[in-house]
């Protein structure tokens, strides 16, 4: 390390004011300070200051360490997918560089175009480039098909970064999360290449054995919800279960759509939010460190169940008749919970509206799923609409605050006395 220290600080005098390179100093400073910790310190005398060791590099490093377990078995599950579809026997290490083949070029691009656009415009205003990005470069690949083409993941990062970070000030400024936006952009401009049963499993071209589709289980629940509807069938919870026990045993595995298998996440679906068990491991590790908040991913899965027991009371239909607890382990609900949810710029801050905001995510992700069995999945639009709402819940909780509060200090406050008039 100190070779290369030892480099940096022979360029460094190109880069600074008055050097040939004096333009590009805030890139050559994210640079250094990437790779080392800044020398800068706060002063010893004077004016008061808080010492931390984790700043916001340290911050988004431990989100990166939080979603690798998701990643890491995401790039495994493309390369079994892979295997499922076409019949072939892959050992793990197959599967897995298989899928690393795959999603490597989706975070290669994501952070190019990502960075890229960040370093300009901090160039153009002048200041640090913040570190940001790091965790929403790699949020996007996860939460995309591993067959989505490369210059559409170039076009929706730069959309996203664009205009729901940068036109808002940059890092810590953005309403919207940045990488949902980037996913929103290309389900609305290209829907066909991230929605349907053919884009969740990477074949290479490859012949697919016969009774394969390809669909998630979100895809066959809802479609076994409107066949249901068409022949205006009776609803249980045994008609989803079943149609997912078919779809299964097309495939010669009966237990292929079981709740353990979605649990462990070994189905077709995104790179990175297939299994719900690595994302509550990247959940024990943002609770851990203190960067995610528990209250928003307790009360958002406690959202979902419940308003899949409301739909059980009142079914509609067979998606709607569902087991309540199917919905946690379906489709991105737990990785839109623990790593969208809790992004700390976007989400509410007060901490009773933490409870708030993560109940209803949970809530409006099951009754989108519902009531739209064309669209499925919901946690996308759901953490997106209340990314809006958060400010709305915070300022109502403080404004709540601030009357109960004024409510007690007139009670508690002393009474004035009149003195009395003595009369002869």
């Amino acid at each position: 390390m100190k070779f290369l220290r030892d480099i940096i600080d022979k360029q460094k005098p190109k880069f600074t004011k008055g050097g040939k390179l004096e333009k590009l100093h805030t890139a050559f400073d994210a640079f250094e300070t990437f790779l080392f910790t800044p020398n800068t310190t706060t002063p010893a005398k004077g004016a008061v200051h808080v010492r931390d060791a984790i700043d916001l590099k340290r911050l988004m490093v431990t989100v990166i360490l939080a979603m690798t377990p998701a990643l890491l078995y995401g790039m495994w599950n493309v390369g079994h997918q892979h295997a499922i579809a076409t019949g072939q026997v892959m050992t793990f290490l197959e599967k897995f560089l298989m899928g690393l083949e795959v999603t490597l070029p989706i975070i290669v691009v994501s952070y190019v175009v990502g960075l890229g656009i960040e370093f300009y415009f901090a160039t153009k205003r002048g200041h640090a480039v913040n570190e940001g990005y790091l965790v929403t470069g790699m949020l996007i690949p996860l939460i995309m098909p591993p067959t989505i083409p490369l210059w559409q993941v170039a076009v929706a990062t730069a959309f996203a970064v664009i205009i729901a970070k940068e036109v808002f000030g940059g890092t810590g400024m953005n309403i919207l999360n940045i990488a949902l936006t980037a996913r929103a952009f290309l389900y609305f401009a290209y829907p066909s290449d991230i929605a349907g049963s053919k884009v969740w499993t990477y074949t290479g071209g490859e012949a697919t054995v016969d009774g394969f589709s390809g669909a998630t289980a979100l895809a066959v629940a809802a479609e076994n919800s409107t066949a249901l509807k068409e022949a205006e069938a009776g609803f249980s919870n045994a008609s989803v279960g079943n149609a997912l026990e078919q779809a299964g045993t097309q495939l010669g595995q009966a237990d292929f759509y079981s709740f353990t298998n979605m649990f462990m996440g070994a189905i077709p679906g995104s790179i990175g939010e297939t299994s719900t068990l690595m994302c509550l491991l990247g959940a024990a590790i943002l609770i851990g460190t203190g960067v995610g908040s528990w209250k928003i991913i307790a009360s958002a899965f406690g959202g979902a169940y419940l308003m899949g027991l409301v739909f059980n009371a009142f079914a509609g239909n067979a998606f709607a008749a569902m087991p309540a607890h199917y919905h946690l382990v379906m489709g991105g609900i737990a990785f839109g919970i623990v790593f969208m949810a809790t992004d700390p710029v976007s989400a509410s801050q007060t901490e009773t509206g933490k409870w708030i905001y993560g109940f209803l995510i949970g809530a409006l992700t099951v009754l989108i799923r519902v009531f739209n069995p064309a669209y499925p999945e919901g946690i996308m639009l759901a953490v997106l609409l209340m990314n809006v709402l958060a400010p709305l819940i915070d300022y109502y909780v403080v404004d709540a605050n601030k009357k109960r509060r004024l409510k007690r200090v007139k009670q508690t406050a002393p009474v004035e006395q009149t003195p009395s008039v003595v009369t002869a």
